[in-house]
């Protein structure tokens, strides 16, 4: 077994046995059909088909900013007042929806139907569905279903229900005892793949990712699988993994240089990688993203943030904000903690951190005007109150849309964070 590189400790536990902030109030978040703007661009053979109202279209198309005459993977069949009624009965109404898409797209192959607050509310058995309508199009067509609804979750659940619903569908390997094989298990921007596949290979290890990119390309899945996960918000995704004999690799996330070589290295150490392999496969690109954060680090060096919960990245971004770019943490908000997932970044942060579980929207918002951070990462909902308090603030759901992992993304991660506060001096100049 290869030995982890040495990276600095912040002290022998750091946060590992924090007693979190515990909130249950008012929230504010997105749904989880948000998390259908990045899956439709991953997986190109897809189309996610909510089955929501007008309110459902139109979050949707305003997030993926798609023109009216494009032809994007994702569509609403809109619940409407017949069917609210029950004057027309809404799996037949499905039925004729799903056959009329499929007959104009015939280039899609796996279909989801994705429930929302609406179809929730009105107890519309969407897997019922999906069994039927997946009986009547495979095998040309392979028809999922997940939940989407924003009513318990955060928006980025969305990912975890649509990977989780993959899982059960994954092929098991067909020798008895297959070698062991890595996955990743996350969706990533394609050109972040691309990078960490070559990171990996140049260590001598093949990779699957999932989810991949067409549906005809899924990976296999059983006790020989080992995987990394690239996103904090798959806990579901990772228990049906489990469930199914694959192993999980605790690891920080791929987040800066620190988290990005403890990652590849929980890989390295799991695959006996040599330890010059290791550090030969990432030298160039580990130095070439310390470099580019030096410019950053010397803005944002002692400068106070306050992470309100939103996409559950605040703790790992917490990290990289703290230990490679030198801010002070308030506090670091999430909606969830998974103890579990977030051990090795709990043990990275300062001891003392104040981590707040959930959110009551009113008594965080006192508290963050009462801290006077320098900067506050929040959702769209909080920031133009913020800013017209005098608050310099960053969008949490950029930190989702935007490709922040692995060694080549870590300036622009740090760049997240340094902008707003360039603007603020600039508009204060």
């Amino acid at each position: 077994m290869s030995p982890v590189i040495p990276i600095r400790p912040e002290s022998t536990s750091g946060c590992t046995d924090v007693v979190p902030l515990v909130e249950r109030g008012q929230r504010e978040v997105f749904c989880g059909l948000t998390g259908i703007i990045w899956l439709h661009r991953k997986i190109q053979d897809a189309f996610f088909l909510v089955v929501g109202s007008r309110t459902c279209a139109h979050l949707i198309q305003s997030a993926a900013g798609v023109m009216i005459f494009a032809e994007p993977r994702f569509g609403t069949a809109i619940i409407d007042e017949r069917d609210l009624a029950g004057l027309a009965d809404v799996h037949t109404e499905l039925d004729r929806v799903v056959q009329q898409l499929l007959a104009r797209r015939p280039d899609i192959r796996l279909l989801f139907l994705v429930g929302s607050c609406p179809s929730e509310v009105i107890k519309l058995d969407l897997s019922r569905a999906a069994e039927r309508l997946n009986r009547i199009h495979h095998p040309s067509v392979r028809v999922l279903n997940y939940s989407g609804s924003g009513i318990e979750t955060t928006f980025t659940q969305g990912e975890d229900a649509c990977l989780a619903a993959m899982v059960p569908g994954l092929p098991a390997p067909s020798a008895a005892d297959p070698p062991p094989a890595l996955m990743v298990v996350g969706t990533l921007a394609d050109v972040v793949e691309d990078q960490l596949r070559e990171l990996l290979s140049r260590m001598g290890l093949t990779v699957d990712f999932f989810p991949p990119r067409r549906s005809q390309e899924m990976p296999m899945v059983g006790a020989h699988t080992r995987f990394l996960l690239a996103q904090p918000f798959l806990a579901d995704t990772a228990r049906v993994l489990q469930s199914r004999g694959a192993r999980h690799l605790p690891a920080p996330y791929p987040l800066g240089v620190e988290g990005t070589t403890a990652w590849l290295q929980a890989a390295a150490t799991a695959f006996a990688v040599a330890p010059e392999a290791f550090e030969s496969a990432i030298r160039s690109a580990r130095q070439r993203a310390e470099k580019a954060l030096a410019a950053h680090r010397e803005r944002l060096k002692g400068q106070r943030i306050f992470f309100f919960p939103d996409s559950q990245l605040e703790i790992p971004l917490a990290r990289f904000v703290h230990r490679e770019l030198g801010m002070d943490l308030i506090e670091v908000g999430t909606p969830y903690l998974h103890r579990q997932h977030m051990a090795p970044e709990l043990a990275w942060l300062p001891a003392g951190t104040r981590i707040s579980e959930g959110q009551d929207v009113d008594r965080q918002l006192d508290r963050c005007l009462a801290d006077a951070p320098d900067l506050v990462v929040c959702g769209l909902g909080l920031a133009n109150p913020l800013e017209a308090r005098g608050v310099t603030t960053k969008w949490a759901i950029e930190l989702v849309f935007t490709p922040i992992q692995g060694y080549e993304q870590a300036a622009d991660l740090a760049g997240l964070f340094s902008r707003p506060l360039q603007r603020r001096e600039k508009l204060a100049a």
